[in-house]
């Protein structure tokens, strides 16, 4: 009775929060609710955890955790191991649990926290469980794991070539005739798949502002656009137009990458020196990094973090002389942003350029002012829904109403895990040659 009195009480809450927000905005019940939601989810995974230890499903006639819980819970098996890794990950790191049963942060998040024990390490996710938790309550688990994925990359550098050796080994595509149609199956190694990622992004953008096709929809007509194209106008010949990607590297690590040679001892990790960045996929290995510049057209904007700008890094700026961005300030913009839209929980990679300062107000078309919005957030910055600040040299998004603010910069956060191998023991950093 007890349990039942609890649960009885638990949707009388979840219901006056729902009847709360029915004659106003709510947008308060929405994260109310959704606290409570995480809170109950990291309360499930401890439960399910011990379930597991006692064995208590056996009691009940299923001779799995995972079976009990797909027959009385009605979720999948990768479900419940996912939360009773959450339990787990909970017990290692206190603080992600604290997070967790205060409703913070999802199980989701705490997933991240669980591949970065697995793949970073034990000992360095421990250390890094502050700056990870500063993410996970400003950002979506996704952008937690690529933030996992590049401490990964700048602890664990080797792991990168391995993988991109790996993937390269898998590579293999089959298109076969069906019943109804064609079924194409197989892997793709990083560079190929990007490759294709970029140029289907580009073809499937909705057409016009009603536009009422599917992503899938849009994708496929965007591919059959693309295979039209090349029919009418024939194989593209090796010098021929190609894909474009956007690689962000450092100057150190893309000269490393094309002076070094198979069999050569591998150089020395430094801090300065990060993985390069292929946009859409994450960090790779030096490896692949020389392929692309050997095999590929692509654009990198190099840049020298001990060094203050260059006279001839002034050429970006035009001041008043010009309203609309250049094409090297788009570039400067999007590498800054990471190609995605400045709107904290936007995904869009379509961006226009705003001046952070309005151009009919005065704004000068100078890097440090300009900021990517997509579409739709920007008509929210010109309707007033949004607003720009500079906070610390940085732009912000700000919503004028709930007074949230953009996730911290990705800048910053490379740079922190860069920084954290500092930290790390000696042992668990690779060793040259």
């Amino acid at each position: 009775m007890e349990i039942e009195g609890a649960v009885r009480v638990l949707r009388e809450a979840a219901m006056a929060l729902r009847t709360a927000g029915e004659h106003g905005p709510s947008t308060d019940t929405a994260r109310a609710l959704m606290t409570a939601r995480n809170a109950l989810d990291a309360a499930l995974a401890d439960t399910l955890a011990s379930i597991r230890v006692a064995a208590g499903h056996e009691a009940e006639g299923a001779s799995s955790i995972t079976g009990w819980a797909r027959r009385e819970l009605r979720i999948s098996a990768g479900e419940t191991w996912r939360l009773i890794a959450a339990s787990e990950t909970m017990d290692a790191l206190p603080e992600v649990r604290e997070a967790a049963q205060h409703g913070q942060v999802t199980t989701e998040h705490v997933a991240a926290f669980t591949y970065a024990r697995r793949h970073v390490g034990e000992a360095q996710t421990a250390q890094s469980t502050r700056w990870l938790l500063d993410v996970a309550l400003t950002c979506e688990p996704k952008e937690l794991r690529d933030v996992a994925r590049e401490l990964r990359a700048a602890i664990h550098p080797d792991e990168l070539e391995e993988a991109w050796i790996k993937g390269m080994a898998k590579r293999d595509i089959t298109v076969n005739p069906v019943p109804d149609g064609w079924h194409v199956n197989g892997f793709l190694d990083i560079a190929t798949g990007a490759k294709l990622k970029a140029i289907l992004e580009s073809l499937s953008v909705p057409r016009e502002a009603n536009d009422q096709r599917t992503a899938a929809e849009r994708r496929i007509d965007g591919l059959c656009r693309l295979l039209d194209s090349v029919l009418e106008n024939g194989l593209p010949s090796d010098k021929g137009v190609r894909p474009q990607m956007s690689v962000l590297v450092d100057a150190e690590t893309l000269s490393a990458a094309t002076t070094h040679h198979p069999g050569d001892p591998a150089p020395a990790p430094t801090v300065a020196t990060p993985p390069a960045e292929l946009i859409g996929f994450g960090p790779i290995s030096g490896g692949l990094l020389s392929q692309i510049s050997c095999n590929a057209d692509f654009t990198a904007l190099l840049i020298d973090r001990n060094k203050p700008p260059s006279d001839t890094g002034h050429v970006l700026d035009v001041g008043r002389t010009k309203r609309l961005a250049t094409r090297k300030q788009r570039l400067a913009v999007l590498a800054r942003q990471r190609h995605r839209c400045a709107n904290p929980g936007c995904t869009n990679t379509h961006l226009e350029m705003h001046h952070a300062t309005w151009w009919s107000r005065g704004g000068t078309t100078n890097v440090k002012e300009l900021i990517g919005y997509c579409v739709g957030c920007h008509h929210l910055v010109h309707a007033g829904l949004l607003t720009v600040e500079r906070v610390g040299g940085e732009l912000v998004t700000r919503h004028p109403a709930t007074h949230l603010s953009s996730r911290i910069p990705r800048t910053e956060l490379r740079q922190q895990a860069w920084e954290q191998r500092i930290t790390c023991s000696t042992e668990s950093l690779p060793r040259a040659g």
